[in-house]
Parts: structure tokens; sequence; C-alpha cells
């Protein structure tokens, strides 16, 4: 089998002595001295780059539409949520009223319901009591 000098063979390199941007067979990329620029060389041995770069196209057509997906869901997700925390506020807006009216009402009623429990309590205990006296006979 014999060894591939773009992909680690016989150069003794990973890359066959070339950058370590190396992408395809035929593309290679350098880095400019002391700059962040990348220049770009063909081989002209390889000519099938039409066919690589309508490839990519399509590839670059489907990431657009994956994008637009993602953003349209991630559009309706804030949407909804957006909606939920306006319900959820609403309905903390209603209970707070509903407590600041119940306390309202326990304060004009009194204490009218303490005396009618404790009431309630000593007529049940004294029939409880009279129970247990008239079994015990």
């Amino acid at each position: 089998m014999a060894s591939n000098p773009h992909r680690g063979g016989a150069g003794g390199s990973l890359y066959g002595g070339a950058a370590p941007y190396r992408s395809r067979e035929g593309l290679s990329t350098r880095s400019a001295a002391g700059s962040e620029e990348i220049q770009l060389r063909i081989d002209p041995m390889h000519s099938d780059l039409d066919d690589e770069i309508l490839g990519l196209h399509g590839q670059v057509s489907q990431l657009k539409n994956i994008a637009q997906a993602i953003g349209s869901e991630a559009k309706f997700q804030r949407d909804f949520l957006d909606e939920l925390q306006m319900t959820l506020m609403r309905a903390q807006a209603g209970v707070k009223n509903n407590i600041r009216k119940l306390n309202l009402s326990i304060i004009r009623s009194g204490n009218n319901h303490i005396m009618h429990v404790v009431l309630f309590a000593l007529v049940l205990f004294f029939i409880l009591y009279m129970w247990s006296k008239m079994f015990k006979r």
C-alpha cells in the first residue's frame, strides 16, 4: 500500500511537511509571515474542485436552512416564555390580592371564630364524658 505524502506518509510529519492547515488533496494553506491572513494554494493536478465547490455549496445551503429553523424555534420559545411569564405575573398579582382580601376579612370578623371552635371542643368533650359514664355502669 503506497503512502500518501499529503497524509503523513514518507514525509515524516503528519502533514507531509506542509502547514498544519492542510484540508484536502490539492489544497493547502500557509500563514503569511506575522499576519493572520491565510494564503490558499491550489494544485492544478486535482481538477475536481468544481465538484467540491458544488458539494460545499449544498452543505452551506443545508446549514443555512437548519440555522433558520433553529432561529424560528428560538423565537417561538422566547415568545412562549414571555407569555408564560406574563401569565405568572398576573396569577401572582391575583393571589396577592386575594390574600390581602382574606386578611381584611379576618380582621373585620374579629375573633368570634376562635370562640366558636373552643365552645365546640367543650361541648364535644362533655358529650364524650357523659357517654363514657353511661357505658361504665
